[in-house]
């Protein structure tokens, strides 16, 4: 570690959260060592901590007060984590609807936030300091596992429309004393790849974080345009807030020289898991329970896919208890490696919305129809839009050699896997412009 990394991870990051009024720093050194317990022991930490945080919502939060005594659902009753399932689902219309119920009766100040609504479903919902610390606390342990830590240059390629809006000068100031820069991930059309490409050249990160769309995107330019990004001493690449397909990370670490480590959570579910340098996706366990559960909300084994359900247990302020992400992924029973006793995510298959229905019912991963777009020449930059059983829409950015028999390709492939009477419209366009989040999505169904 440099003298400056150590001054800014040890002093000015320290000094920063304690006049924030936040406990990341403690909290932080709390996860470095819980993170060698032994499995029984991180269990009964998790045990112990759900009792007290059920207790904590049943005596200061209205709408759980009254769910607990309607279900006669007895905080101290808890004997195990599976006890959690006798409470239903927390949905993003249920905080909708009772987003004042929901505040803790002595909470302190709370930070409104919302989520980018990519499921279709937009959120706002609110922090207090403790979810906050916790959260930056999280990201902090793993970012140190890759042996770089705070005030090691960072260079952010995002499209958050809540880090954008929040640049004004205190930030602008903090963030280049941390030496950390945030470069806005929403047009990344062929006249500005360039710029990407200078910027990080000349910035020459210790670490990159970002979307891997917009990542891979940038890897690729510079790879066909002969500009090289794998010589500027760049330690890791971190990716998140997308789904992380195989081509991408062996894009993104040749393009750039370094390992990439995969994480994931959201804005509104917290800081869920991240890759250690062993390929462990390890849980934050400490503080996120994490069930997966099938489409009546009933519990699944390890090896089994269903969608990622949370309580997060550093959420007194505006609770989320088996919250609903819309995410589909898969628990694991091994243990990783790296010797850290934390469970293991097994896969991460992507949104509920990520998968496409065909013309009969079977539900299939979108990357049954994204390969067939990929094996084919041609093809530039593609999206799937699935309208209905009845119709998908294909917008692609052609490239060289792309014609009639490509799309020919496409619209038989396509009916192969959804059906002989599904109507499959392929449109050529010139590009095709991010979420409003900035991130690039391969797949869409409406249905």
């Amino acid at each position: 570690m440099g003298l400056y990394t150590a001054l800014c991870s040890r002093l000015l990051f320290p000094l920063h959260e304690r006049l924030k009024g936040h406990r990341s720093v403690a909290w932080r050194a709390e996860l470095e060592r819980s993170q060698w317990l032994s499995r029984p022991e991180l269990e009964a930490l998790r045990l112990a901590k759900l009792r007290a945080f059920l207790a904590d919502i049943d005596a200061h939060v209205p709408y759980y007060r009254e769910l607990f005594a309607r279900l006669d659902f007895r905080p101290e009753s808890v004997s195990s984590l599976a006890d959690l399932a006798r409470l239903p689902l927390l949905t993003k219309p249920l905080i909708r609807e009772h987003t004042e119920a929901l505040k803790a009766e002595d909470a302190g100040p709370l930070k409104r936030y919302n989520t980018g609504g990519s499921s279709g479903e937009p959120l706002i919902f609110y922090m207090g300091k403790d979810r906050i610390s916790h959260d930056v606390a999280s990201k902090w342990r793993a970012t140190r596992w890759w042996g770089v830590d705070i005030g090691d240059p960072e260079l952010v390629v995002w499209g958050s429309p809540v880090e954008l809006g929040a640049q004004d000068r205190l930030r602008l100031a903090r963030d280049r004393l941390l030496r950390s820069e945030l470069v806005p991930a929403f047009d990344l059309g062929p006249a500005k790849l360039d710029g990407y490409v200078a910027t990080i050249r000349a910035f020459r990160p210790a670490m990159l974080f970002g979307y891997p769309s917009a990542l891979s995107r940038i890897a690729e330019h510079a790879r066909l345009s002969g500009q090289r990004l794998d010589d500027l001493g760049i330690k890791v690449v971190f990716v998140t807030s997308e789904r992380l397909y195989d081509e991408q990370r062996a894009l993104i670490a040749q393009a750039y020289g370094a390992p990439v480590a995969n994480g994931y959570g959201g804005r509104d579910a917290g800081f869920i898991a991240h890759e250690c340098p062993r390929g462990g996706m390890h849980l934050s366990a400490e503080d996120i329970l994490v069930e997966i559960v099938d489409g009546e909300g009933r519990p699944l084994p390890p090896g089994t896919s269903g969608e990622v359900v949370v309580t997060h247990l550093a959420t007194r302020d505006f609770p989320f208890v088996r919250y609903r992400t819309g995410d589909v992924a898969v628990l694991s029973e091994a243990a990783c490696p790296c010797g850290r006793g934390l469970p293991l995510l097994q896969e991460i298959q992507g949104r509920t919305t990520d998968f496409i229905t065909a013309a009969d019912g079977t539900v299939m991963h979108g990357l049954a129809l994204i390969y067939i777009l990929r094996d084919l020449p041609g093809v530039g930059q593609f999206k799937i839009v699935q309208e209905s059983r009845a119709l998908t829409e294909v917008l692609v950015v052609p490239g060289e050699g792309f014609g009639e028999a490509q799309e020919a390709a496409i619209g038989a492939g396509f009916r192969q896997r959804l059906g002989a009477e599904v109507e499959v419209k392929i449109r050529r366009v010139a590009e095709i412009p991010p979420e409003r989040s900035g991130k690039f999505r391969y797949v869409v169904s409406r249905v």
